[in-house]
């Protein structure tokens, strides 16, 4: 069974009502610093923990948000914008749970569950949700659109540009048969296809052949894949990210086709992997901290009353080495 406030007061030999303003920190009252440590040590002792529940009742608010996390593997950007926001809340005396949504259940079956004070969006939510979250005076941070705080880095434009980058890299080295690699994870389809549209839109636009799009593993060097490029005159390849990237040059190197002598190679996500590779791998750095310094400080102004702060503007940039 859990202590509760009434084993304390019992153990330490006060009432319950002294245990109460103690644990509260009810300003007003005139409890002695020797009760008070007493107190507090007894409930140490004890183990006691207060129920959030019947804390956020008190005080009208809980000390907790959520950020709800869609069905995706974590990568750099969405880890970086997890630690940011973690950091920014902790100063606050807030915490943050993170809630990696499954899609057996309905989203808002998470609010009968918990009571945050904000819930913060890396995706879009469901009109029904947004609608379940305001009628319960639960803030909403990100869910919506760009414009409410959303974050830049899932903005359907942002992921179009960063194929659209890797082209206009590639076109101004010279490379004009591309091709693109892409990742079997189903979970990044809706990434997959609008970087894709990016590469393609910008082949069209700068005048390249439409180029050839595989499916490429990246626990599996690509060298069939490799191969098939090498005989189709393929001379670069956009990746989906850097995974993705590694494997197409741990394939080329395994079907003999020289990086970038016959093949430039340029991935996406600037991982710290990429600049151990063989050769160093060309990418595309996404400013991660500037996204997540803007959703944290989305959230900040939300908690405050105050209007949320204009989107970052640092774009995202090609980080060159050997491979292209």
């Amino acid at each position: 069974m859990p202590v509760t406030s009434a084993d304390v007061a019992r153990a330490a030999g006060v009432s319950r009502t002294t245990v109460s303003y103690v644990l509260n920190d009810t300003p007003g009252t005139n409890i002695s610093t020797a009760t008070r440590d007493h107190v507090l040590a007894t409930a140490a002792d004890l183990g006691y923990a207060p129920s959030a529940a019947a804390r956020a009742l008190r005080r009208g608010q809980s000390d907790l948000v959520v950020c709800v996390l869609p069905d995706w593997p974590t990568g750099p950007v969405v880890d970086t914008v997890l630690d940011l926001l973690t950091d920014n809340l902790a100063r606050r005396g807030l915490f943050l749970l993170v809630h990696h949504h499954r899609s057996t259940r309905p989203l808002r079956e998470l609010w009968k569950a918990v009571t945050p004070r904000v819930v913060v969006g890396l995706t879009h939510f469901p009109t029904e949700d947004l609608r379940a979250l305001r009628q319960a005076g639960i803030e909403v941070v990100g869910a919506g659109s760009v414009d409410d705080g959303g974050h830049p880095g899932i903005d359907a434009g942002n992921q179009r540009g960063l194929g659209e980058l890797q082209v206009e890299h590639l076109g101004a080295h010279g490379y004009r048969h591309l091709a693109i690699a892409t990742t079997p994870d189903d979970r990044l389809r809706e990434f997959a296809e609008l970087r894709t549209d990016g590469v393609r839109r910008a082949c069209a636009q700068a005048g390249l052949p439409e180029p050839q799009l595989a499916v490429v593993d990246p626990g599996v060097p690509a060298a069939e894949v490799v191969r098939r490029w090498s005989r189709d005159g393929v001379d670069a390849v956009a990746c989906y990210n850097d995974e993705v990237a590694l494997a197409v040059l741990a394939g080329a190197r395994a079907a003999g086709v020289e990086v970038p002598g016959r093949l430039a190679v340029v991935g996406l996500d600037d991982v710290p992997a990429a600049a151990l590779a063989d050769p160093p791998l060309t990418t595309i750095a996404q400013p991660s901290a500037a996204q997540a310094q803007h959703l944290a400080a989305s959230v900040e102004a939300v908690l405050d009353g105050k209007p949320l702060p204009p989107g970052p503007t640092e774009p995202s940039r090609v980080v060159v080495r050997a491979s292209t």
